[in-house]
């Protein structure tokens, strides 16, 4: 009972609060002696191409296997036209804090670009988490790409269609898998206005939807959403993404949660949310491979 009222406390106070104030909210209550972190660093030349890391700490036991630790790559949601990954520290101290070495990546954003610039960001940002996985602890054979919302497709352009990451020396064969919440796999013709001009509507790009790209070679997939959510439909987008993924014969980890919303779905990762639904437990055993698949 006092857990619930807990959640009920914060997640009214997510809802009155702009989305920035919520933000900094999770944040301030978020602990910072569960990981250890190294900000700022840069994957290219650009002023928003930073990634912060989030390590598990050193003397946490049973928090570093001999080979090195699972390592998951994060986009932020925000329309492709907001956020910072200082931002989402608290996704970064969750995913630490349960064993998984975190680097939460920023990438541009309109107007400073438009579609598909900001997925080769997120391109550059993956090829420098392999690269350099090992100086932190981690397992570049253990890799994930991660995202919220219109991170989500990111993830997912990153992980099913193999030009991006072809175009930073790599290939999607070099992830363990990959994780979307809340994501839009298959959007046209547009109707969020702010987004409208990232995919040059209404002229939209072509094979610039990721649910065209499941193909067998694709890697094992966790898709999460809210059972009802009202800025990305699940049914159009998780569920058919799902399950044109599954005809291919990719494994595939789907849950949907009923006490969650688009914006609190992330924010479920954050201590006082967490009785929203367990995502956080789900991406955190789909990683440590303890998912299960249906």
């Amino acid at each position: 009972m006092l857990r619930c009222a807990k959640t009920l406390v914060a997640l009214i106070t997510w809802a009155t609060l702009s989305a920035c104030s919520a933000l900094g909210f999770v944040n301030a209550v978020t602990p910072s002696d569960t990981y250890v972190g190294k900000e700022n660093i840069a994957y290219g030349s650009g002023a928003r191409q930073k990634i912060d890391v989030y390590a598990p700490r050193p003397s946490d036991a049973g928090l570093s296997p001999v080979n090195g630790l699972p390592v998951v790559v994060f986009f932020y949601g925000g329309t492709w036209t907001e956020g910072a990954r200082a931002d989402y520290r608290f996704v970064g101290e969750a995913l630490a804090a349960r064993g998984i070495l975190t680097m939460i990546a920023d990438y541009r954003l309109y107007p400073e670009v438009r579609y598909p610039e900001f997925l080769q960001d997120c391109a550059q940002a993956v090829a420098w988490a392999r690269r350099e996985a090992p100086k932190y602890g981690g397992d570049a054979k253990r890799l994930f790409v991660m995202g919220h919302s219109s991170g989500a497709y990111n993830a997912a352009m990153i992980a099913l269609d193999a030009r991006w990451l072809n175009a930073a020396g790599l290939s999607p064969s070099a992830l363990a898998g990959w994780i979307g919440l809340a994501g839009p796999y298959d959007f046209f013709p547009m109707t969020n206005v702010e987004a409208q001009p990232v995919f040059f509507h209404p002229n939209y790009p072509a094979n610039s939807q990721p649910i065209d790209f499941a193909s067998r070679a694709s890697p094992r997939s966790f898709l999460g959403a809210p059972t009802d959510d009202n800025v990305v439909n699940p049914e159009r987008n998780t569920r058919q993404l799902a399950e044109k993924l599954r005809a291919v014969g990719v494994p595939v980890t789907v849950k949907l949660y009923p006490h969650a919303g688009h914006a609190t779905l992330i924010g479920a990762f954050a201590r006082p949310l967490r009785g929203l639904g367990p995502v956080l437990d789900d991406v955190v055993a789909f990683v440590h491979g303890n998912g299960d698949t249906h």
